[in-house]
């Protein structure tokens, strides 16, 4: 979708300032906002894709005034609703009115599920429609749903540098329509295809693209 989470290439935000010695949390709510969030996800109810899209739909202005850990309570709360773990009322009043608690991973058991984590890679036998070297056109495409397609390489010309083999399709996945696999490559772009004759004439952008995303450049 072309929400306000699509900031790559996009002017007039100001200079991206690094704060030095920067802290994994700023704040205790957010560390627990993580935690709460890495505990409802094991639940099985969603995957990372309708995680991505819960956090990402959202009005350009909810958006852009709020934290990083804001962005993933409030997609946390809309999935817990959305799946039936906690109603509507449950949230605001802060007390549960269900029949009780649902089945949770140990905490024990939880770093060693998040050091091995999960891989999306999907083997299905099928060849793969370009090569590297093959020169590709991201279509211009403006999905309603959920995408890992920016904006800013929409329209332009790339050349596939490597194939990773079927991943799990964002798109279709974050919709909640299955894994829907398909080829994913990684696709370079000239700074100057991207940006103009002012940008670098060295630079390069890659930027891992899904075969329905692609076509062939003519």
């Amino acid at each position: 979708m072309n929400g306000a989470h699509d900031l790559g290439g996009v002017d007039g935000f100001g200079p991206v300032v690094r704060e030095a010695d920067e802290p994994l949390f700023h704040h205790p709510w957010e560390r627990r906002a993580f935690a709460v969030t890495l505990a409802a996800g094991m639940l099985g109810r969603w995957n990372i894709d309708m995680a991505r899209f819960a956090r990402e739909d959202t009005s350009p202005v909810t958006y852009l005034n709020a934290t990083y850990y804001e962005h993933w309570l409030r997609g946390l709360q809309r999935l817990l609703v959305e799946r039936g773990l906690v109603t509507a009322d449950e949230l605001a009043s802060g007390r549960p009115a269900g029949p009780g608690p649902v089945a949770a991973v140990p905490a024990e058991r939880v770093p060693a599920i998040l050091a091995k984590g999960a891989c999306a890679r999907r083997e299905t036998g099928l060849p793969p429609r370009f090569r590297p070297g093959d020169a590709v056109r991201v279509r211009n495409l403006h999905p309603r749903g959920h995408t890992r397609m920016p904006r800013y390489v929409r329209g332009h010309v790339g050349v596939v540098e490597r194939d990773h083999g079927h991943q799990v399709f964002p798109d279709m996945n974050g919709m909640g329509r299955g894994e829907a696999p398909e080829r994913c490559y990684a696709v370079s772009f000239a700074a100057r295809t991207l940006w103009g004759p002012d940008a670098s004439p060295v630079d390069r952008v890659v930027v891992d693209l899904w075969d329905p995303y692609l076509e062939p450049a003519q």
